[in-house]
């Protein structure tokens, strides 16, 4: 008899592998699946959308093992999604959310439609351009905007003043900001002038809301233009404005080994 590989089981990576056998919650099932981010999977749960084992539930906490239960989403069963991961080059102007009831236009009309459900692993605010990085791997992104993981960004900061040495010193210690908060300790770099200004390289291990705007506004000053060029040591590097990139086989290894890094801490 002729070996027939379409009968064959199919192989599953060690994420699905690790996906199946746990127990989480419903509305995390479908997040960790990669289809879609847990407040929607929480609209669709209350809304009588889901169903497990023949049976509708309504309680997006409910302990479920995907493995083992029959889960399915206005009758379709929910599968594991490939992991993804996108760089994008974020234009001033966007914003990161998926719907903005202003009317601003979102990062995502820069993706095409095949791209599929992905979420951006921080933010940049609409004056704020340059590295956003893009997925569906929401372990991934839990652990990359966890303070305590200290994963490294790196911005240029174009400023209209030239600060003194007390003023650098000061960044790099740490600042109190008005909200009481104390920054971490940074790492700032004078990069050069142009056209009068002053840019500077820094480097963050946390990511508060607009936190170098307001560590620069307490030196009494503002950000002329703010770029964020690197996450750990994925670059922007020549992707221009709008444009996007899959990250490459290296950079992906990156994310496996902070995720492995984290799971040892855990």
């Amino acid at each position: 008899m002729l070996y027939d590989r379409r009968n064959a089981p199919r192989r599953l990576s060690k994420e699905e592998a690790e996906w199946r056998k746990e127990r989480m919650a419903l509305d995390r099932a479908f997040s960790r699946a990669g289809v879609m981010s847990r407040s929607d999977a929480v609209d669709r749960i209350v809304a009588g959308r889901v169903v497990v084992n023949d049976t509708i539930v309504t309680e997006p906490a409910t302990w479920v093992s995907p493995g083992e239960d029959r889960i399915a989403c206005d009758g379709r069963k929910l599968r594991f999604r490939k992991r993804v991961y996108f760089a994008l080059h974020k234009p001033v102007g966007f914003v990161t959310s998926y719907g903005d009831p202003e009317g601003r236009r979102t990062i995502y009309e820069l993706l095409p439609p095949e791209t599929g459900w992905v979420f951006s692993v921080g933010r940049l605010d609409k004056s704020t351009a340059g590295l956003l990085i893009l997925t569906n791997d929401a372990d991934f992104g839990d652990v990359l905007t966890d303070p305590d993981s200290g994963v490294p960004k790196t911005y240029l900061v174009t400023v209209d003043f030239d600060p003194s040495p007390e003023q650098i010193e000061s960044l790099r210690s740490g600042i109190v900001l008005k909200d009481g908060c104390r920054t971490r300790p940074a790492e700032v770099t004078f990069v050069g002038r142009e056209r009068g200004r002053v840019i500077l390289e820094m480097v963050l291990h946390e990511g508060k809301n607009r936190q170098i705007r307001r560590m620069t506004e307490h030196l009494g000053y503002e950000v002329r233009r703010l770029k964020r060029v690197r996450v750990m040591n994925i670059r922007l590097g020549a992707l221009k404005s709008g444009q996007w990139r899959e990250l490459s086989r290296a950079e992906q290894s990156l994310i496996e080994a902070l995720l492995k890094d984290s799971s040892k801490t855990a």
